[in-house]
């Protein structure tokens, strides 16, 4: 009896301990909870969030609120039991947020360069909307090109044969729709006077792609500059509320009317808002920071509704326009457009 008892004090014990180990195991999932949110129009450790230099700003009366989600990369399964049956917090495979083949740290830098673009793009588009459009101007010439001593650096070009030339690649997709030895009618802006000039292409590379033998780049000529300092997200999907944020910054009208808005949604250099993750997530940190309407991309409308959270309702948006519309119709005392399943 002895023995036997002693065998199954040492089983209990056994089992005891394997399942501590069970529990403590890291799983290959990651738990997605709601992150921080940051008022655009405001600090973020005693540093403005969006800083502009040679130009006056304006106070705004509410906040403009970008969502953020924090990823638990180690979990245990004792976390992911309870982050399974929590409504804040979500159980999704590793794979989805690391992919295979990549670190961490990998992935933390991809997120970081992807952060700078969003704010790259978000002062294009917000520059664009306060009258300062994206300009395709001549930075080289090179020698003995087609366009040497009949384009200069620093020309801003205009148009290709009258069509508006928009980015660099309306001109370049506009010069390779022809071969090589067409002539095209370049219009340009050279020291603030508008004038054409009749360019031939010549072959260039094994290909024979027709070229104007110029470099180009893009210039947006405000006289002020616009800088974001917040490093510590990652990712793109700030973008809209960075676009919003410096517009409010600049124009004398205020774009919150004193409410508090929150958003998400990637932005590229055409205005157009792009779906990001973690919807779920980030409308509750939005909920728990206040705010009073929330911002969600058009393609993350379906999973939005699926997640919706009480009291707080929600506005699609495709792109920049859409949500300066919104947000006019919600401080107008309005409905913005809501989410739709479709």
């Amino acid at each position: 009896m002895r023995r036997r008892g002693v065998t199954v004090i040492l089983g209990a014990l056994l089992t005891a301990l394997l399942a501590v180990g069970v529990m403590a195991a890291p799983l290959p999932y990651v738990v997605l909870k709601p992150g921080p949110t940051v008022n655009t129009l405001g600090s973020s450790d005693g540093t403005e969030v969006i800083q502009v230099t040679n130009s006056k700003t304006t106070e705004s009366s509410g906040q403009l609120r970008l969502t953020t989600v924090n990823v638990q990369s180690q979990v245990e399964l004792v976390w992911a039991i309870s982050s399974w049956f929590s409504k804040k917090d979500a159980v999704v495979p590793r794979a989805l947020i690391y992919p295979p083949g990549q670190t961490e740290k990998q992935v933390e830098q991809q997120n970081a360069q992807e952060w700078t673009e969003s704010q790259d793009s978000a002062v294009t588009v917000a520059l664009t909307k306060l009258g300062y459009p994206v300009q395709t101007y001549v930075k080289s010439v090179t020698a003995g090109g087609a366009a040497t001593g009949l384009l200069k650096a620093g020309d801003v070009i205009t148009s290709v044969n009258g069509a508006k030339v928009t980015s660099p690649t309306a001109l370049t997709d506009a010069l390779r729709a022809k071969p090589a030895g067409t002539t095209f009618t370049i219009g340009y802006t050279r020291s603030g006077q508008d004038a054409t000039v009749k360019v031939t292409t010549k072959a260039s590379g094994s290909d024979k792609t027709p070229r104007l033998g110029i470099e180009i780049d893009t210039k947006q000529n405000a006289p002020f500059k616009v800088e974001i300092d917040l490093d510590k997200i990652g990712g793109p999907s700030a973008g809209l509320m960075f676009t919003l944020g410096i517009i409010d910054k600049l124009e004398p009208e205020d774009l919150t009317g004193g409410k508090i808005i929150a958003g998400t949604g990637t932005i590229d250099d055409a205005g157009n808002v792009g779906p990001i993750g973690g919807i779920p997530q980030k409308l509750v940190g939005a909920k728990s920071a206040g705010a009073q309407i929330f911002l969600v991309p058009k393609d993350n409308c379906a999973e939005a509704l699926k997640n919706a959270v009480s009291g707080l309702p929600m506005a699609e948006v495709a792109t920049v326009d859409d949500a300066l519309t919104a947000l006019k119709t919600f401080i107008a005392g309005g409905t913005p457009k809501p989410c739709s399943a479709s």
